[in-house]
This record gives C-alpha cells, sequence and structure tokens, in this order.
C-alpha cells in the first residue's frame, strides 16, 4: 500500500492550503473525510458479504457430507437390522419347528398341554387417582390448608384486599 509519512502528509495539508485557501479548507477535509469513511464502510461490505457466500458455500458442502454420511449409517443400520431379524426369524422358525415335532411325538397332542394357547394380554390395573382424592374429608382439606376449589386470580385479590376506609363496618 501506499506508504504516507508525517512529511508527506504535511506536504499534502500545506499544497491544499495554497491551492484551496484557508477559506474553503476546512469544508473540503470533512467532505474528504466523509467520502473515505463511506468508502471504508463500502469496501467492510463488500468484504463481509464475500466471506458470508464463502462460510454459506462451505455449510452447503458440509450439509451435503453430513446427508450423505447420514444415509449411508442409515443404509447400514438397515441391512444390519434386516439380516438380524432374517436370522432370527430362521432360528425361531427352526426352533419352533423342532417343538411342535418332538411335543406331538412325546405326547401325542400339543394342545392339551397348552403349548398353542397364546399369552393372556395385558390389562392396566384402571387406578382412579380421582377417586382416591376425592376419598378425603373435607374437613381434612380445610384444616390442612388444601385447595378445594379454583378461584380466579381477581377473586383472589378481592378476597384478601383491605376494607375501605370510608366503607361501613
Amino acid at each position: 500500500m501506499i506508504d504516507f509519512g508525517f512529511d508527506k502528509i504535511a506536504l499534502i495539508g500545506a499544497v491544499a492550503l495554497i491551492v484551496i485557501g484557508p477559506e474553503k479548507l476546512p469544508r473540503v477535509a470533512r467532505t474528504v473525510g466523509h467520502l473515505v469513511g463511506k468508502a471504508q464502510r463500502y469496501v467492510a461490505d463488500v468484504k463481509a458479504e464475500v466471506n458470508r457466500s464463502i462460510e454459506l458455500e462451505e455449510l452447503q458442502k458440509m450439509k451435503s457430507q453430513f446427508e450423505t454420511a447420514a444415509r449411508d449409517v442409515e443404509q447400514s443400520v438397515q441391512r444390519e437390522v434386516n439380516e438380524a431379524s432374517s436370522a432370527l426369524s430362521q432360528n425361531w422358525n427352526d426352533a419352533t419347528q423342532g417343538l411342535g415335532d418332538g411335543l406331538a411325538a412325546s405326547t401325542g397332542e400339543g394342545a392339551a398341554i397348552g403349548w398353542t394357547a397364546a399369552p393372556p394380554s395385558y390389562q392396566h390395573p384402571r387406578k382412579n387417582w380421582r377417586v382416591k382424592r376425592g376419598a378425603v374429608p373435607s374437613w381434612y382439606k380445610q384444616r390442612e390448608g388444601v385447595k378445594r376449589h379454583v378461584q380466579s386470580g381477581a377473586a383472589r385479590v378481592a378476597r384478601f384486599r383491605p376494607p375501605r376506609a370510608g366503607a361501613g363496618t
């Protein structure tokens, strides 16, 4: 870049003072300062825009790399799951065929022992917490300070507001 020392700046200032004159020099210097500032801001904005576009391109490349890596992992996991599932189903079929044949041969009939029946399904115990909560007596709730009714904010404020000075008793 251009190397400006103190002596060169002083020389430029002296020439400007002679050419422009002392009356117009402050206004011209102010205008030149504004123009230089605008130019610097414009250059900084252009640099920032270029950096943003470069970062955006890098992020898009990283995104595409991550997407391909995720697809590869998903495909490999799906392939492994399918292989494990097929191996498990093959082993299950082999084991159940052997059990069914041996059971029928030893007892004569597998249904008599209950091997072919499905296990009972799960049933929820059906505990109702509202019934349990309603079983507490109201006098106990009042004594312990348990809320029994829903009250709005305005009603709560009105309930605890001190009486007015001019109102009757």
